[in-house]
Parts: C-alpha cells; structure tokens; sequence
C-alpha cells in the first residue's frame, strides 16, 4: 500500500503557471557569498567530519546554522561550487556516502535512532544555498512517513527506467508528481548505512537527474532516503506548484503518467 491517493490528469499540465520559473546561472554575487566553497571555513560553524581527515577536504560536515531540530548537520559535497550532484564524479559521490555512514554512526553512539538524509535543489525545493550539499537529521525514532512504510512490499513496484549493480531506478506505480523516481535495492534489504550498495545508490541517483535534466533543464529537486525495512531513495522533481486539491483534499493530481515519465528517462 502507498497510502496515497494519486490521480493522473495529463491535460492539467496544459493549465497556466503549472511549472515554476527555472534559476539563471551562478552570478559573481552568488560564487562571493558562497560560505561552502574551499577557503571560506571560517563561514560556517567548526566541522564536525571530514574527508579526508588531513590536508584538503573533499567532503565536510558541519552543524546546520539554523536548526529545525535537536541535531542537524550539513554535508557540502565538494570545495568547487557546483550546484548539482548531478556534476559530481561517481568518486565525489562515494565520499558522501561514506560522510554519511560514519555521521549515522556518530548518531547511534549518542542515541540518536534514524538519521534522516535529504539533498535539496534549487530555490523551488527549498535549498538556501545554491553550493551542493545534503542535510542529515538525527532522530530518537523513525519520522512518520518511514514508521508508516513498515513492511512495505511495493517499493520496486512500478516502470523501470535502469538496473544496475543490485539496485533499480524506477517511476513508482503510484506516483504523486511528474518524473517522480525511486531507487532502490532490487531485493529486500535493510540499513542503507551498513549497505554496500549505498554509494552505488548515490551514483544511480545522480544518473537519473542528469536524465531528468535533459528532459526538463534546471529542474528543482527533492531527494531523501528512507532507511526503513527496504532501504530507498526517492527523487522528486518540484515541476508543479502542489494547490488546493493537494495541501486541502490530500488527493495528488500528477499530469504525466509514470509509463510515461519513465520512458523519457530511458531514453
């Protein structure tokens, strides 16, 4: 069960303002007020992580300036400024995985229960900085939308776009928004932080936004791993602006058909 309740309407994609603007370019205004780029440490608060731990850093962590919760931490994924994992190498990736395994551990050890681990995309998907980066929330207990999934049996259920390595990317049978993706272990498998295959998981990612780019430039996206009884990512183009019917009735008006979707991202 996906708990939610979706209908597909391809003519609503033809109503007016149902895309949000796309970002221009990096300014000189932009790459100046950059506290994430290498050089400019002393921006952000002392770091908690780094990769690797002497000399230059490829990965560093540090405490979220303005919190939401108890601990929150920021993963800037490389000293250059980029905007998009979508620009990282498979190695760069793998380094943000690893940033990631040894945070969850730190969390565990101070009896923190989940760590949630988001990457947001441009301004639409609510990043604040432009600087790729991923945020980890430590909580004593799963968040609701995780608890909720339990066992759930339908995480691979839904039109497949790649394999690859033991993990598939696919458009779920029930998706919410358009180009929505999951990517996924193709058996059963808990604890993404122990998983070997959680860097792979993060390259499959990266692919499949460079897909997503090349269909619609610029697309601001939502990524988040849940680290449930089957570990996944999911990825979530902010293409639409959610309305009445989404925030009030709970009902998910999505206007292009995962078949659909997915056949664009294979192509």
């Amino acid at each position: 069960m996906s708990g939610r309740l979706v209908v597909v309407a391809p003519d609503r994609a033809r109503r007016p303002g149902a895309f949000p603007q796309l970002e221009p370019p990096p300014d000189p205004d932009e790459l100046e007020a950059c506290p994430f780029c290498a050089g400019r440490e002393d921006r952000t608060p002392p770091e908690t992580f780094r990769l690797p731990a002497e000399g230059n850093w490829q990965v560093r962590v540090v405490p979220n300036l303005y919190p939401a919760f108890e601990r929150q931490e920021v993963v800037v994924h490389t000293p250059e400024h980029v905007r998009s994992i979508t620009e990282l190498s498979d190695e760069a990736l793998s380094l943000v995985a690893e940033a990631w395994r040894s945070r969850a551990a730190a969390a565990s050890e101070a009896g923190f229960a989940y760590i949630h681990a988001i990457i947001n995309e441009g301004k639409a998907a609510g990043a604040s900085l432009p600087h790729t980066h991923s945020q980890l929330i430590w909580f004593r207990e799963p968040p609701p939308a995780v608890a909720f999934e339990g066992t759930m049996d339908a995480v691979t259920e839904g039109e497949l776009i790649l394999e690859r390595e033991g993990l598939v990317a696919l458009c779920p049978a029930v998706s919410a928004d358009p180009y929505e993706v999951r990517v996924a272990p193709a058996s059963r498998e808990p604890d993404a932080f122990a998983s070997p295959l959680l860097a792979r998981s993060l390259h499959v990612a990266a692919e499949v936004m460079r897909r997503l780019r090349a269909v619609e430039p610029g697309a601001p996206v939502n990524l988040w791993l849940h680290d449930g009884a089957w570990w996944h990512i999911d990825i979530v183009p902010r293409l639409r602006v959610p309305a009445g019917i989404e925030l009030g009735a709970g009902i998910h008006v999505n206007p292009l058909p995962p078949e659909e979707a997915a056949g664009r991202l294979r192509g």
